[in-house]
C-alpha cells in the first residue's frame, strides 16, 4: 500500500512540475474551416459559412490571410451570401479577423430590395485546438461564433 501511495504521489507531482502546454504551432490553423454563430437579432438571424486560411501577410510574423463566405439567414428579412477577403493577426492563441467585402453572391427576400448595407464580418477568436476555435462575430451585430474543421483524412 505504501508503494501505491508513493506511486500516486509521484504521478501527481510530475503533473504539477510539467511545463505549461506551449502555444499552438503557427501552422495549426491553416486550412479550411466552417463556422456558425448563435442566433442574434432577437433570435431572427443566424450566420454560417466557410473560411479558408493561409499564412502570408508580408512583414507580419503572426499574420495570415483568408477568404470567407458567409450565409446570413434571417426569418424576417431573407438571406444573403457574401464572399469576403480577410487579414488575420495572431497573438499566441488569440486571432483578430478583419474582413473586406469582395462580392455579394446572393440576396433573397427583403435583402434583395433597395440598398444592401452589409457590414464586413470581423471576428475575435481563441484557438482551442487544431479543429476548434470560438469567439465573437464583430460586425453590424455581435454574436458568439464557433469555428470547426474535420480532422479526418481525405480519400
Amino acid at each position: 500500500m505504501a508503494r501505491a501511495i508513493v506511486g500516486v504521489l509521484a504521478v501527481f507531482f510530475s503533473v504539477l512540475a510539467a511545463p505549461p502546454e506551449a502555444s499552438a504551432e503557427p501552422s495549426d490553423i491553416l486550412g479550411a474551416w466552417s463556422f456558425e454563430t448563435d442566433r442574434y437579432r432577437d433570435g431572427q438571424c443566424v450566420m454560417s459559412g466557410t473560411m479558408r486560411l493561409w499564412s502570408g501577410v508580408s512583414g507580419k510574423q503572426s499574420g495570415y490571410q483568408c477568404e470567407l463566405t458567409a450565409l446570413e439567414v434571417c426569418t424576417q428579412w431573407g438571406q444573403s451570401v457574401v464572399r469576403q477577403t480577410c487579414d488575420i493577426t495572431r497573438v499566441d492563441d488569440q486571432l483578430t479577423v478583419r474582413s473586406q467585402i469582395a462580392e455579394v453572391l446572393q440576396r433573397k427576400g427583403a435583402f434583395s430590395e433597395g440598398p444592401f448595407n452589409y457590414a464586413p464580418d470581423n471576428f475575435a477568436l481563441t484557438v482551442k485546438s487544431h479543429s476548434l476555435m470560438f469567439g465573437s462575430l464583430l460586425s453590424a451585430v455581435n454574436a458568439p461564433v464557433t469555428f470547426r474543421r474535420e480532422t479526418a483524412g481525405i480519400s
